[in-house]
């Protein structure tokens, strides 16, 4: 420190170095700084989801190369089909293909939250640096075991994901990336005894279109990006409300299993600002992943052949059972299944009425896309959408 005339502490530092006190303080301040730069302990919920994660199916290096490379050929493929079909205008190759086992979809997802919860980490942040060393040490690590462990449950389900916030080449770019989980590709078909390449091209038909998605609406990724924080701007900080909408939310669950109800804790900790929010994103969410699923179904048996057959397997396999099924519930999966559920419903009630062209009007602007009530009632949307259906 400069030694400034008339500021004893400068001479102090420089010349005698700090006090004990002095050094006590900055140590805490220092190791606090350490401790609470990060929510969740990023290197915990790694270690924590790989060392859960189960291993994939037994397979030859040459048979894992030779699914790689289909899979990468099919997910080419696919845009061709995902185009006719949709009628979106979007560039080829806007996003990275990945075709990954489980733990690289692990770090995958990790490096996606650690991105998407940015905001919200600043604000928990400031709240714990006015905590102790000890609680700012031990709260990341417990969030970060607890991040693993759902990561390593769900690293084993999921087939294929786009990542719609994976950053571009550049601020111009779409930017996303398709993940494609080989491992449990294989596992599931052969669990459904489904004729391999129908079923792995079916699958890259479903992440390809939301690539389309994305890259044909150029508003969608910051659109979504809004509505997230929005949610974080109403997040509930404090311990002790936190703390009793958990204990709430659990006893909820466990009367909703027993009533064998539809409830998950996710949906419960919401404060009651968030679940406007969060209704209106599970709405976009339920369109996307609707009109992935209707686009996967559509290309007909001269694409895919068995293409009938392995959806009647896939839709009694979506329904779990057994204790994987009370863990879905308890994770609001069960509220995933549906929203392919009811996008699905909606986007074929509207293809019905105005085919391909009048349903891609939700794609015009945040305005045009469905709200919760229309999407489980679709003529809500077409009345306000398609006036001539109505008129006279």
């Amino acid at each position: 420190m400069e030694d400034v005339p008339g500021d004893r502490r400068g001479l102090t530092h420089t010349a005698l170095g700090p006090t004990p006190a002095d050094r006590a303080s900055a140590d805490r301040t220092h190791r606090l700084a350490r401790m609470t730069t990060s929510m969740v302990d990023w290197t915990v919920a790694l270690n924590t989801a790989t060392r859960l994660v189960k291993p994939g199916p037994e397979i030859s290096r040459e048979g894992a190369a030779a699914v790689v490379a289909e899979l990468r050929g099919f997910a080419s493929r696919a845009e061709a089909y995902v185009r006719e079909v949709t009628k979106m205008e979007a560039a080829s190759g806007t996003a990275p293909v990945l075709v990954v086992d489980r733990p690289r979809w692990i770090q995958a997802n990790l490096d996606g939250f650690r991105q998407i919860l940015l905001p919200l980490n600043a604000k928990v942040i400031d709240r714990m640096k006015q905590s102790s060393p000890t609680a700012a040490s031990l709260g990341p690590r417990i969030t970060g075991v607890e991040v693993g462990a759902l990561l390593s449950y769900l690293s084993s389900k999921v087939l294929g994901q786009f990542d719609p916030f994976f950053p571009g080449a550049d601020s111009s770019a779409p930017g996303g990336r398709l993940l494609l989980v080989a491992p449990n590709i294989v596992s599931i078909e052969r669990e459904l005894n489904v004729e391999p390449e129908d079923f792995r091209l079916w699958v890259c038909l479903h992440e390809e279109t939301h690539r389309v998605q994305f890259a044909a609406v150029p508003w969608l990724r910051s659109y979504l990006n809004e509505q997230i924080a929005q949610i974080v701007d109403s997040a509930e900080l404090d311990p002790t409300i936190v703390a009793q909408m958990l204990r709430e939310a659990i006893k909820r669950v466990i009367d909703g299993l027993s009533h064998n109800e539809e409830v998950s804790i996710i949906d419960l900790v919401q404060t009651p600002a968030q679940r406007q929010t969060v209704d209106r994103v599970t709405a976009v969410m339920s369109l996307l992943e609707g009109h992935a699923d209707v686009v996967m179904d559509s290309v007909g048996p001269e694409i895919i052949p068995t293409v009938e057959h392995i959806r009647a397997k896939f839709t009694v396999r979506r329904q779990g059972q057994g204790f994987d099924k009370i863990i879905r519930r308890l994770l609001g999966l069960d509220a995933k299944m549906r929203q392919y559920r009811d996008g699905a419903t909606f986007c074929r009630a509207v293809l019905a009425e105005v085919g391909m062209t009048g349903l891609n009007r939700v794609w015009t602007s945040p305005e045009t896309l469905p709200t919760p009530a229309e999407i489980t009632d679709p003529k809500l949307w077409l009345a306000r959408m398609h006036h001539e259906l109505t008129a006279g």
